[in-house]
């Protein structure tokens, strides 16, 4: 029996509140339903979305193989199926984004020097205050500045630091690995390679 026919079996609870063998679906059927999900929603699904997809009754393990089966089935296409920090997401391969491009022709945003200094910092030293950035950089940080990433979505304040007036403490956010296609901080590229990256993801 091929990998694809396998039959995954479900548990389901009872009236009596035991235990028992529920439906039985095949990995094929299970990939399908995953499959349509993840290219029915633009934002990443995390486990707890995909297992709701079945009423929580297919465990986590069976799903993972079922992403499994499909990251197989997708090789060598335009698209493949990649973990982030806050589920799994379809995405077009880097080396067809330039035809894509072509279909929108409007540039994504590009950000001033100052932003990405910023970020960089942010990213690399995190968490750190508005005055640990001022420090690295040698020069005052523009509130516009750190609004602009807030409102992209890149960081967020995290706490405060307890020393005189408490200043903010800004950290990345889970979107802003979404949009480097990261799962966490220890894959972030090289310094020189992020705002490369980072001006090619269009706005929300």
């Amino acid at each position: 029996m091929s990998e694809e026919q396998r039959s995954l079996t479900e548990l389901v609870e009872n009236t009596e509140g035991e235990v028992a063998v529920g439906p039985v679906i095949d990995i094929a059927e299970l990939a399908c339903i995953v499959e349509a999900a993840l290219l029915a929603t633009m934002a990443p699904l995390d486990m707890p979305h995909l297992r709701r997809l079945f009423d929580d009754t297919v465990a986590a393990d069976e799903i993972l193989q079922a992403i499994s089966h499909l990251q197989e089935r997708w090789q060598n296409r335009g698209c493949e199926l990649v973990e982030l920090a806050d589920g799994w997401r379809f995405r077009t391969h880097a080396k067809i984004q330039p035809h894509l491009d072509r279909l929108n022709p409007e540039k994504p945003p590009r950000y001033s020097r100052a932003v990405m200094e910023t970020l960089a910092i942010i990213a690399y030293r995190q968490p750190v205050t508005r005055g640990d950035i001022e420090d690295i950089r040698g020069v005052t940080v523009a509130t516009q500045v750190i609004r602009t990433l807030e409102e992209r979505g890149w960081i967020d304040t995290v706490g405060h630091r307890e020393t005189p007036g408490r200043p903010a403490l800004y950290a990345t956010t889970r979107q802003f690995l979404d949009d480097l296609g990261l799962r966490s901080l220890t894959e972030l590229p090289p310094l020189e390679t992020m705002q490369g990256a980072l001006e090619g993801v269009p706005e929300a």
